[in-house]
């Protein structure tokens, strides 16, 4: 969609609604950006906006308008596009083509295009320049996540990224993988792990159990200071993507050795095989050694 021309003018910050900001997140630390950024520089760019029943309804710039009351600035420059409520939706999705939308600020577009406006999802698809497939997903995206979940992502209190890992569990389970991601300051790779490790367990009960023992644990290895719990954040979060890769690779490769001898190989790449095999063996005990003394556990895996 190509961005229409839009009148400028200054209008009241009181008479500008916000229906559109249920499409978008609330980040804290975003707010105070843009509350400081206006202080110090004045509004830089107009506030899109489009007429809605005789009432101007924000398009994009909801942080400088939330920043503008705080200020107590009386008004903000605005640029009213000529559009109806479908299109200003996809506006929106327009105006942040290059910077982005999250995957769930997507699937709340879609949702509100599909569920509000009553449009079917090739047509959405065909607004927003996208694939049905797409349009699908992050329909099935928003639709699967527990309501209480999204409200955490909505107040920045947790990641986009990790809510969509948390998508995958059963709804049942998901509020409570939330609260162990932010309980613990989780990353987003580390919560990709622990939903990997819950899904693991068949049983909802079991599930349940382990969330909880998850959520009750204590934190070790915190320590005071910004800088010092960044950097232990950041050798956790690569320790865990290591573990993820090695626990994918191990399973993998178990499951080719078995269904194919290194017999029935060709006798050169067998021969290769069994040497590349042969050395690997001693870094699998090494790192056996590793976990037990890391983990305190003396019994074999």
């Amino acid at each position: 969609m190509q961005t229409p021309p839009a009148e400028e003018r200054m209008v009241a910050v009181a008479d500008l609604g916000a229906r559109l900001a249920a499409l978008r997140m609330t980040e804290p630390a975003a707010l105070e950006t843009m509350r400081r950024s206006l202080a110090r520089h004045g509004q830089l760019t107009p506030v899109a906006v489009y007429a809605d029943g005789g009432h101007l309804e924000i398009i994009d710039g909801f942080k400088r308008v939330h920043a503008a009351r705080v200020l107590g600035w009386p008004t903000v420059e605005v640029g009213v596009a000529d559009v109806g409520a479908v299109d200003a939706k996809v506006l929106l999705a327009a105006l942040h083509d290059r910077r982005g939308l999250t995957e769930l600020e997507e699937g709340w577009l879609v949702r509100s295009l599909y569920r509000d406006d009553h449009l079917s999802q090739p047509v959405i698809a065909h607004l927003l320049g996208r694939h049905k497939s797409w349009v699908w997903r992050r329909l099935m995206l928003v639709e699967s996540l527990d309501a209480a979940v999204q409200a955490d992502v909505r107040l920045g209190l947790l990641m986009p990224r990790a809510a969509v890992a948390v998508a995958r569990l059963p709804r049942g389970n998901q509020t409570a993988a939330s609260s162990v991601v932010m309980r613990r300051g989780l990353t987003v790779r580390q919560t990709e792990l622990l939903v990997q490790d819950v899904l693991l367990l068949a049983d909802a009960a079991a599930r349940a159990e382990q969330l909880t023992q998850y959520l009750d644990a204590p934190i070790l290895g915190r320590k005071p200071g910004l800088r010092a719990t960044r950097d232990a954040r950041n050798e956790a979060d690569w320790m865990s993507g290591d573990v993820a890769k090695i626990r994918d690779l191990a399973g993998r490769l178990e499951a080719r050795l078995l269904a194919t001898p290194l017999g029935t190989l060709a006798p050169g790449a067998a021969e290769i095989l069994h040497d590349a095999l042969v050395r690997l063996s001693p870094v699998l005990r090494a790192l056996d050694g590793a976990i037990h003394a890391a983990t305190g556990r003396e019994d074999a895996a």
